[in-house]
């Protein structure tokens, strides 16, 4: 299993929108609206690395409004 944090950039008084549809995502397991640089963070799951991609790119991408994400993977040092 896989996890990360997406951070998330959207337009301007959308975040919560996006956030909401974000939640109900399969794989998302948290979507939070945010202050400071990034406006939702994300907590995510997949069961690799392939399909971490496929569900940021084909699903959280195309949520309307988000004009930029960052994904962080998460490791265990």
């Amino acid at each position: 299993m896989v996890q990360a944090y997406i951070l998330i950039q959207t337009e301007v008084g959308k975040a919560a929108n996006v956030a909401g549809e974000i939640s109900g995502i399969s794989g998302v397991t948290q979507a939070e609206d945010v202050t400071g640089p990034y406006d939702v963070i994300v907590r995510a799951e997949a069961r690799n690395v392939d399909e971490l991609g496929k569900l940021v790119v084909a699903q959280i991408q195309a949520v309307e409004g988000i004009t930029r994400t960052l994904t962080c993977p998460i490791v265990h040092i």
